[in-house]
């Protein structure tokens, strides 16, 4: 069977833009979507659970018109489209990890735009994001414009995330008809042996032109005729760098560390940034753990 795409609404903007973005996944992809809303806080939003009753509430009627409005609005958007629908007793981050174990990709809102105000990520898809057994796809709202014909953008240091990374967005930039940026964030560093025959900087230069250099190979080998441009980039954060170029981008992808659970942090500190603050969506190159 062919996994689907799935997301989460809850009928906010958010949850919206999210949906539409899913929906255009799923259509590229040729898979079914699924629309999910978890009707339960642990925390008391939504349903009261009373914990004197044997059972958990069922669903309710407002989510069953929620979603149906949701999914009539995307099928009539996209004939051909299949979509399921359905409520589930948890609350929004369980629902969601729990569904991407049987999902090709899950895909989540933000609750703002990009850069460095504040922390605009929401806690379900900021959980969604660190935890889930699938790769994630975190998008903007509404009202946080993108550049749709601009590169899917990548960076690369060498790691073997950032290689997992690199292909995805390969695949992804190949699927859209866009090209491919592959940056890396270079800086002279003082603590280089004092011995070596040249500059400091230099050689830091020319590390991150072989690191590009063998990117772009990599990235050949897999899709010969796909558009990809170098962008070796000097700063001394790459987190601030990256979410700089993510202004022209229509996509940046980011590595993950580990497989799915609350084992620890399973997202490194550049990832981590663009989830929350990239200019535009945001693809979380997570291995599927259940394959």
């Amino acid at each position: 069977m062919t996994d689907p795409i799935v997301t989460g609404v809850d009928g906010s903007p958010a949850s919206l833009a999210a949906a539409q973005h899913a929906a255009e996944a799923a259509t590229r992809r040729g898979v079914p979507l699924v629309l999910v809303h978890g009707y339960l806080h642990a925390f008391g939003y939504g349903i009261p659970i009373n914990p004197y009753d044997g059972e958990l509430p069922g669903p309710n009627e407002d989510g069953e018109r929620m979603l149906a409005e949701t999914a009539a609005q995307l099928r009539a958007d996209r004939p051909g489209l299949k979509v399921e629908t359905r409520q589930v007793a948890a609350g929004g981050a369980p629902t969601l990890i729990e569904e991407s174990r049987h999902a090709e990709l899950v895909v989540v809102g933000s609750r703002g735009l990009g850069g460095f105000t504040g922390l605009l990520l929401g806690s379900v898809s900021s959980q969604v994001a660190g935890h889930a057994h699938c790769p994630v796809l975190v998008v903007r709202p509404p009202d946080a414009p993108v550049d749709v014909d601009g590169p899917v953008l990548v960076g690369v240091d060498g790691s073997a995330h950032a290689e997992n990374a690199l292909c995805v967005a390969a695949d992804e930039a190949a699927a859209r008809g866009v090209g491919l940026a592959v940056l890396h964030v270079w800086w002279p560093s003082s603590m280089r042996d004092s011995t070596e025959a040249v500059a400091p900087a230099d050689a830091a230069r020319q590390e991150a032109a072989e690191l590009l250099a063998e990117a772009v190979a990599t990235v050949r080998r897999r899709h010969p005729d796909l558009s990809v441009e170098e962008r070796p980039l000097e700063g001394v954060e790459a987190d601030a760098v990256m979410v700089e170029a993510s202004r022209k981008a229509s996509l940046v992808v980011v590595g993950s560390r580990g497989r799915g659970g609350f084992t620890g942090l399973l997202l490194g500190s550049v990832s981590q940034t663009l989830v929350h603050h990239s200019h535009c969506p945001v693809l979380v190159a997570r291995p599927r753990s259940h394959r």
